[in-house]
């Protein structure tokens, strides 16, 4: 692994992994709608387009070994339209790039959403078939993605998915700046009994999955064609890791609840109303969201440990440390 392309390179997870790439020696391209100042300091290039035009994609891709698919339009609601141009004719262009220009591994960034299908999942593995009933965009369009990826397979080009679950961490611009904007307007409430289980991943943790699967992959056809859930070394109880976080940051902790069935039934009111044509914003609850929020979702990284090597590097408590800092010195 010395030539390398990662697209949506300059985002959250992207940066994290950049940063990873540099570390080893690798030579380092990003691709991406913008030019990222951030990036360039690192030491890599930016290269600026849409990786759903066959061109760029196609030229984006030359003299390169190996290609981390970051890129995605994330969130739990927003047009089909978007989610289908972006993450999956654009994972199309890419992986098909990949083939015609003779790149030998592709590592594409996934997400357990592709199977929730709003019942508890209770350390979960991989042997879990792909969701079938979509409540929201994003989730249908990562399982026809990974789908694409990991049926592309061949002798000459070798794919896998990573699966981290809630990344988070310093810069994290959309999980963390949530909850505490949420938790500073007193608009959050802890949605059901309170007492489900999640994973989630700090992002320095979900790079390093991914540097491991690629150099995997470039050792050993068998590797090929699989898909990994990644996480912290336990999965945490939800909502008393938020009132912790709130505790550290001076946040009132959350004491009020609201039943799982109100909530799901007020998301699916709210997605009725925001999708009326004069309605522009995101509806504060959908019944995505307030499944998420309920059930316990978490997962063996059994697989991982043993095929990739997949350890946490960074622990739940040394992560959380890291984030109080740079809230501290630096804000949101």
């Amino acid at each position: 692994m010395r030539n390398v392309l990662v697209t949506g390179g300059g985002g959250f997870v992207g940066s994290a992994l950049v940063r990873q790439l540099i570390e080893k020696g690798c030579t380092v391209a990003v691709a991406g709608r913008n030019r990222y100042g951030h990036i360039e300091q690192l030491g890599a290039t930016c290269l600026v387009g849409d990786i759903s035009d066959p061109v760029f994609a196609s030229n984006i891709c030359r003299n390169v070994d190996t290609v981390f698919h970051v890129a995605a339009k994330a969130g739990i609601w927003g047009d089909w339209q978007e989610y289908k141009k972006i993450n999956i004719e654009g994972t199309i262009s890419i992986v098909e790039s990949c083939k015609n220009s003779g790149v030998s591994c592709l590592v594409y960034t996934s997400t357990p959403s592709v199977v929730f299908e709003g019942n508890n999942i209770i350390d979960g593995d991989e042997t879990l078939p792909y969701t079938e009933k979509f409540l929201c965009n994003y989730s249908k369009s990562k399982v026809i993605a990974e789908q694409y990826v990991l049926i592309s397979t061949d002798e000459q080009l070798r794919t896998c998915a990573i699966r981290p679950h809630l990344v988070w961490g310093p810069g994290d611009p959309h999980l963390i700046p949530r909850l505490i904007e949420r938790g500073k307007s007193g608009k959050l409430k802890i949605i059901g009994a309170g007492d489900n289980k999640v994973d989630i991943t700090y992002v320095d943790n979900a790079a390093y999955a991914h540097v491991l699967a690629a150099e995997s992959l470039h050792q050993s056809s068998r590797f090929s064609g699989q898909a990994y859930f990644i996480g912290q070394e336990r999965p945490v109880c939800l909502w008393d890791w938020i009132n912790e976080l709130y505790q550290d940051l001076g946040i009132e902790p959350l004491l009020k609840k609201v039943p799982f069935v109100a909530a799901f039934i007020g998301g699916w009111i709210l997605e009725m109303l925001h999708r009326l044509p004069a309605v522009r914003t995101e509806p504060q609850m959908t019944r995505f969201l307030a499944l998420q929020l309920a059930r316990s979702h978490y997962f063996s990284h059994r697989k991982a440990e043993l095929e990739i090597g997949y350890i946490p590097i960074i622990n739940l408590e040394e992560g959380k440390k890291r984030l109080i800092e740079s809230i501290s010195n630096h804000g949101m």
